[in-house]
């Protein structure tokens, strides 16, 4: 699970500096996503990334299993929360599910309107040539999208999850991978912090960006 855990920040890591990419030029960003459209590479890619996200979530509940058979009857007793105990460290589960929930909408948003009519077209499937002439299109997709003040407040909500999630995941992968001792303990939660929040924070600005610049743009021809 820390392995993965590890593995999925470095993609988010990725993706967010991609992100940032659509506010600076969205021609710029436009070229990232015809780059990494239906091609094998992209593919290949795409289902590695699903892998880790599956294997992620599969041990992430049979080790909530495994915790809960531990305690036995004692999780049904009422106990002060320790003071060491982190409110993320206790709710990982939850969190962990919003998260999915949140990628669930993501997929919906971006990677059905992209990658996968790309696919469905090079596989001799009919789509429609609009559908196909915007899946490359990413910061169309992104301007749709939050444009909508639902979905920003459902991203926003997301992120908030997935922050608290990264700041104990971060550096409680690195523990069980034996960064265990106190000093460096001490120093990935520190790390830890500072990167989820600079990732969210970024993830987020993005959000907020083009959902002013549609409201800016609101009657005009923008």
């Amino acid at each position: 699970m820390s392995i993965t855990g590890i593995a999925l920040v470095l993609f988010l890591t990725f993706h967010m500096a991609m992100n940032l990419v659509a506010i600076i030029s969205a021609d710029g960003y436009n070229l990232i996503c015809e780059f990494l459209g239906a091609n094998w590479y992209a593919l290949v890619a795409t289902a590695g990334l699903a892998t880790l996200f599956v294997i992620h979530i599969v041990y992430a509940f049979w080790l909530t299993m495994q915790n809960r058979n531990a305690r036995g009857s004692e999780r049904y007793a009422v106990v002060e929360k320790p003071k060491t105990v982190e409110w993320a460290s206790q709710n990982m589960l939850v969190l962990g599910l919003i998260v999915i929930v949140g990628l669930g909408l993501h997929l919906v948003n971006f990677w059905a309107k992209m990658q996968l009519p790309e696919l469905m077209h090079n596989m001799g499937m009919n789509v429609d040539p609009q559908t196909l002439n915007y899946a490359a299109d990413g910061v169309y997709h992104i301007q749709q999208t939050f444009a909508n003040p639902v979905y920003v407040v459902l991203y926003l909500i997301w992120l908030g999850a997935l922050w608290f999630h990264l700041t104990h995941g971060f550096w409680s992968s690195m523990q069980s991978l034996g960064w265990n001792n106190q000093v460096w303990l001490n120093r990935w939660k520190c790390i830890s912090n500072i990167y989820s929040t600079v990732v969210v924070l970024c993830f987020a600005v993005v959000v907020i960006a083009f959902f002013v610049k549609s409201l800016m743009c609101c009657g005009t021809a923008c």
